[in-house]
């Protein structure tokens, strides 16, 4: 899957989330991994841990927002990409909450349903 659509389907399976929304450096920075050949690492969600969406006031399982995606940074050493989540700077302690999702993901966004843990949202890992 290309980078955006590990996104999606992360937001969409995991958090509960409508869709995304790339800022433009976020974008940018996207473009720039995939053309360095990056595309093909997983993913590091950077969020809030105080809720499923951007925002830390959502308490419970929230579904149907659009989840931000502010910036997009690479730990190529580590072997991971990160999205930052709305206003997070990053995966230091305090900072957000990491996700390693493997690069391989099969979710069925339309089996999402809250009020499920998010195994029971569709997502598959395909080995």
């Amino acid at each position: 899957l290309p980078i955006v659509e590990k996104i999606r389907t992360i937001a969409q399976c995991v958090y509960g989330a409508k869709d995304i929304e790339l800022s433009p450096e976020a974008q940018s920075k996207i473009d720039r991994y995939t053309e360095q050949g990056f595309g093909n690492l997983p993913i590091c969600m950077a969020k809030t841990h105080l809720s499923l969406s951007h925002q830390p006031d959502k308490k419970g399982v929230p579904k149907g927002f659009i989840l931000p995606i502010s910036d997009v940074r690479a730990s190529i050493g580590a072997g991971f990409i990160y999205p930052l989540v709305g206003t997070s700077r990053g995966c230091d302690p305090g900072q957000g909450v990491c996700i390693h999702a493997m690069s391989s993901l099969d979710c069925n966004p339309e089996s999402v349903d809250s009020g499920h843990l998010p195994k029971e949202r569709g997502l598959k890992t395909q080995q």
